[in-house]
């Protein structure tokens, strides 16, 4: 794609996701200070609040450019807990990724896995993209047992398919289409 997107507000389950602010940047803060959110996305590590400006205003930029729908999570409580994206660099094939984190003081209240089912019904209803999917490594449990609960399904082992902080790392695949029965 390369016209701009309009990323929309949308509920997920408790859960509210909506577009970037700069009002974020005490959330992009948290999250560079976890060891392993900075090495797979692009939040700065370390952080500074030019830093944090310049990652908000590449989300605004990513949507602005077509190749995705950048998603700021908001906790129940009102406040920024995380980050789910759906890029669109292989919408010609079909399909669409999805990569989504939360912060280290949110996680284990659901927020992750709400905010990825929300994306993903919304990717294949409403855009009516055929396939979605996404890789997490074989070691992050937490992050599989998300993707699980969220109703996508594993379907293999990507051998050395990714560089992560210099080496070349494994990932699991998973997948949700519009034809799977969903949650």
């Amino acid at each position: 794609m390369d016209h701009p997107l309009d990323v929309p507000e949308l509920d997920a389950r408790g859960h509210l996701l909506r577009p970037w602010a700069l009002t974020d940047l005490d959330l992009v803060r948290e999250a560079a200070r976890d060891p392993y959110i900075p090495l797979v996305t692009t939040v700065p590590s370390p952080y500074s609040d030019e830093e944090g400006t310049a990652f908000v205003e590449r989300q605004w930029e990513r949507a602005a450019t077509g190749s995705g729908y950048p998603f700021v999570v908001v906790g129940d409580d009102g406040r920024p807990v995380g980050s789910v994206g759906l890029w669109l660099r292989d919408l010609g094939q079909g399909r669409a990724s999805i990569g989504y984190w939360t912060v280290e003081s949110a996680r284990g209240r659901g927020a992750a896995g709400a905010a990825l089912a929300a994306v993903a019904a919304w990717a294949l209803d409403e855009l009516r993209i055929p396939r979605v999917e996404l890789h997490v490594e074989p070691w992050n449990a937490a992050s599989l047992r998300t993707a699980e609960r969220a109703g996508f399904r594993r379907e293999g082992l990507l051998r050395s398919w990714q560089e992560i902080d210099g080496e070349r790392r494994d990932m699991i695949v998973h997948s949700l289409l519009g034809t799977d029965t969903r949650l």
